[in-house]
């Protein structure tokens, strides 16, 4: 499980409008320097930095409140499209998913999980965790080779493909590793390398301006 994640941004105040204001979720801390949104069971934080940088996560919605949580997202957001579509079925996860962009350009995967219910009306308590956090770096085989040795484990095959989208994890939580260059799926943009962290259980993980693992 994924619970807690920090990413970096240098337009901090924009975010945090975003998602206190318009996605209506709760800021749990807030300094000058970077803030704290509840997801559920999950904690995603934003840090201030002085470069520009964008992420693609996942946060897992209830399979059932699909339809509700689109068009309440209509209202609020652009949803990015793929071949005329903004919504998609993956099978291999069960899972129905849409996209779109934050002020800074991260992109945001919403995915319902079609074996998870909440029944009720919509509200922040279906914004239930982080599913997926994207990992961009030029030493996939090494990055994922060190999340391996943690107990993370390869969702697909046995080892970590270069080239490739390599989703390590379990259950409905994955760390998405991917080589740069890659185009993000939903959108025009393609994968680039920036800083990020993040408690896996309780192990504390971070990739550096280089791409290198640490703990």
């Amino acid at each position: 499980m994924i619970k807690s994640a920090t990413l970096y941004t240098n337009n901090l105040k924009a975010l945090r409008r975003f998602y206190g204001n318009v996605l209506e979720l709760d800021i749990t801390e807030a300094t000058a320097e970077q803030f704290t949104v509840r997801i559920g069971e999950s904690h995603l934080s934003f840090k201030q930095s002085e470069q520009p940088a964008f992420y693609h996560f996942a946060i897992n919605i209830p399979g059932n409140q699909f339809s509700m949580m689109k068009y309440w997202m209509l209202d609020r957001v652009t949803l990015n499209r793929e071949e005329g579509r903004n919504e998609v079925y993956f099978p291999s996860f069960d899972a129905d998913a849409m996209y779109f962009e934050d002020p800074v350009g991260n992109i945001v995967e919403l995915i319902g999980r079609r074996k998870r219910d909440l029944f009720g009306d919509l509200t922040k308590e279906s914004f239930l965790n982080i599913s997926e956090l994207g990992m961009a770096t030029p030493h996939v085989v090494e990055v994922g080779d060190q999340l391996l040795d943690l107990g993370i484990p390869l969702r697909d095959g046995i080892e970590v493909e270069p080239d490739e989208l390599n989703f390590l994890g379990r259950g409905d939580a994955f760390i998405v590793l991917v080589p740069l260059g890659r185009r993000w799926y939903y959108s025009k943009k393609v994968s680039e390398s920036y800083p990020v962290e993040l408690t896996w259980n309780d192990t504390h993980i971070k990739l550096n301006e280089d791409g290198k693992l640490t703990f």
